[in-house]
């Protein structure tokens, strides 16, 4: 099968990523190979090819947002044959630590990755095991869906790690994949939503997708923040964030990676209760209850298509701030 791989991780100027003819994966036990439909492009997989994320192993194939079809079991599988599945971050856990019992499994020391620790949907076929994968609607297409699938789920969790009290105000802080459709959630209950965030063309999506304002990235929003939610992977942004909350709020940070925090003041950024909270990838709750609320009120999703041999472009694209919404690789 075609693959990209990460093959000399740095910048994308470098050209990290590299195309590759890899055997097709067996399915272990427990595990189903499947058919890659559509992979969106993350903010993680740009991490991993630029080496702010270590590799975790050699010529990792990326991609954590994975539609496509069960293609072949391994032993102990009983997904149908064709099923429509959904391959997402969270890999594995060990099901037995204090964290996997007590509903934390994101938390979890043991936990592996999707493109990080094993391969990922950058490719024609990959395996994940079947009580990790998530069943996906027929309808949509598989372009549409990708982005739910770490976009869409990531946002859910950052929103309820935000403390976000209902009708309240959030800030957003970037507004590139996941932050598009976490506004849409938010807005959709109740919350006033403004944007700050670098992009003018983000801006504007983000006023049509229902924002009551936006502005740049550094800008203070127009009236104080119950909550924010810092989606640029900029430490300089968590005190500007900080000082616009209101007292009480709740700044999460949604990001596998950040840059520096600089200093912070004590009383300007923090007192008041103000809190600070970062966001450790997902739950398969999460995921379930992120995925049933799509299905309910289905998001706006705004996608950009990339032939899946312009990965590397995907990808640079995205390091440039080149893409609206999510990019999405159709194989």
């Amino acid at each position: 099968m075609d693959a990209w791989v990460v093959a000399r991780p740095g910048p994308m100027a470098s050209h990290p990523l590299e195309r590759a003819r890899l055997p097709v994966p067996e399915p272990g036990p427990g595990e189903v190979l499947v058919e890659v439909e559509a992979c969106a492009v993350c903010r993680t997989d740009l991490h991993l090819a630029e080496g702010d994320l270590p590799p975790r192993k050699p010529r990792t194939v990326p991609g954590h947002e994975v539609v496509g079809r069960v293609a072949g079991h391994g032993p102990g599988t009983s997904l149908p044959l064709g099923a429509r599945v959904g391959v997402a971050w969270l890999r594995s856990t060990c099901g037995r630590c204090r964290y996997c019992l007590g509903g934390a499994e994101n938390l979890c020391p043991l936990s592996t990755y999707t493109g990080w620790d094993a391969d990922g949907g950058y490719a024609g076929y990959l395996t994940a095991p079947e009580d990790y994968v998530h069943p996906l609607p027929q309808g949509p297409s598989a372009e549409k869906l990708a982005p739910l699938l770490c976009a869409g789920i990531i946002g859910y969790r950052a929103l309820l790690r935000s403390d976000l009290p209902p009708g309240g105000r959030l800030g957003v802080y970037g507004f590139g994949a996941s932050a598009h459709l976490t506004a849409q959630l938010a807005v959709a209950q109740g919350a006033t939503v403004h944007v700050m965030t670098r992009s003018a063309r983000a801006r504007e999506l983000a006023l049509r997708l229902g924002a009551a304002s936006a502005t740049g990235a550094a800008e203070p929003p127009p009236e104080p923040l119950d909550a924010a939610i810092l989606f640029a992977p900029v430490g300089e942004l968590v005190p500007v964030a900080l000082e616009a909350l209101d007292r009480g709020g709740t700044l999460a940070v949604a990001g596998i990676h950040l840059s520096d925090i600089p200093a912070l003041n004590y009383r300007r950024h923090l007192f008041q209760e103000r809190t600070l909270r970062s966001v450790t990838a997902n739950t398969r709750a999460d995921a379930r209850a992120y995925l049933e609320l799509a299905a309910e009120r289905p998001p706006e999703v705004t996608t950009v298509a990339y032939p899946f041999a312009a990965a590397d472009v995907a990808l640079a694209d995205l390091a440039a701030d080149r893409v609206e919404g999510a990019a999405v690789l159709l194989p």
